[in-house]
């Protein structure tokens, strides 16, 4: 099992793929496969932390029906199988040396998932392993951990995936890793009610019903952690790592088109959130498909991402929140090349 770092490091990002030229030099590469994407991220060791040379994200969609069926399917399957292929290919081009694929929430709930990533192995030659929460929370904790303010004593971490959404409560200390104290991974993401709600047309009460019963799933939660008295005293911020976070984000700064060195690390105010989320909901698919940061692989699932961010707003009304475009592939990548640079340092 990874574990944290004892010190927080930074990813350095090129906004181009570079060409892989320099075999003695140790590539890596993560594989998150979630319920609703594929995401690879290739790269290789920096100071600090690693330089991205190449990337790749598909909406595959692989959890459509699992909550009501509790297999994946065949189509889903085809996609994501589909979708790994071009990581293969992008993994054997840059020679990468060591990786590790991880599969989420859709994996864990579907009782064919062993077949599945067997044929996944047969078909690609990469070997997946299904994670369990508290492993996915540590990861995103990793890969979050530069954008933390260490002058709060507390954060408040979260991550809205397509079949689950992730919360994390952590501890603070200036100069050393986020200490993990606390978690809670709820059977509810942006795939799931969407399934159960709808995603064309969402009335007010179909949203306040949603947002409803994500706040009766967070508030056991709350209860043991006391975090809202934390929140009161101002020793509390707020880090959200998910689509959905950023897909507002990306609304607020009016972008054409998303850039993620714009997103990532920017702040949204619980009143822009409000605003933003007003708006959204007053559109129908098609309005929210022709936003440009949307599209309409996204715009069926907007509104669920919403009604789950406006129940943690509620729940934990910190007051504004900081938005991450990293987190699971992250995190990772620094347990990949830490675990590398000790066996080096043994070796030598």
């Amino acid at each position: 099992m990874y574990e944290l770092a004892s010190r927080p490091r930074t990813a350095r990002y090129e906004e181009r793929a570079t060409p892989s030229c320099d075999n003695a030099q140790p590539v890596f590469a993560a594989l998150d496969l979630g319920t609703n994407n594929c995401r690879l991220l290739v790269a290789r060791p920096s100071n600090p932390g690693f330089r991205v040379i190449d990337a790749f994200s598909r909406t595959v969609r692989l959890g459509e029906g699992v909550a009501a069926t509790g297999m994946l399917c065949e189509a889903a399957m085809g996609r994501a199988v589909d979708a790994l292929r071009i990581c293969a290919t992008k993994m054997r081009r840059r020679r990468v040396t060591q990786a590790r694929a991880v599969a989420t929430e859709a994996c864990r709930r579907a009782g064919n998932t062993e077949a599945f990533l067997q044929t996944v192995f047969e078909e690609t030659g990469i070997r997946f392993e299904t994670i369990q929460p508290g492993v996915e929370a540590r990861l995103a904790i990793a890969g979050c951990a530069p954008l933390l303010d260490h002058t709060k004593p507390h954060a408040l971490l979260f991550d809205i995936g397509g079949g689950s959404t992730e919360v994390m409560w952590l501890r603070l200390i200036p100069g050393l890793s986020p200490e993990f104290i606390a978690a809670v991974s709820l059977p509810c993401g942006v795939v799931t009610l969407t399934e159960r709600y709808g995603g064309d047309v969402i009335n007010p009460a179909v949203f306040t019903s949603m947002g409803e019963e994500v706040e009766e799933l967070l508030r056991p939660f709350e209860e043991r952690h006391q975090i809202g008295a934390a929140i009161a005293a101002g020793q509390v911020q707020m880090l959200g790592t998910s689509g959905t976070v950023t897909t507002l984000a990306s609304i607020r700064l009016g972008l054409a088109r998303y850039d993620r060195s714009q997103v990532d690390g920017s702040f949204l105010d619980f009143t822009e959130i409000a605003n933003i989320i007003e708006g959204l909901a007053g559109l129908d698919f098609v309005q929210r498909a022709a936003l440009p940061c949307i599209g309409s692989n996204r715009a069926d699932l907007t509104l669920a991402g919403c009604a789950i961010l406006n129940a943690i707003c509620r729940q934990w009304p910190v007051g504004r929140l900081r938005v991450a475009d990293r987190g699971l592939r992250e995190g990772i990548l620094l347990g990949l090349i830490e675990a590398a640079t000790m066996d080096a340092a043994h070796a030598s």
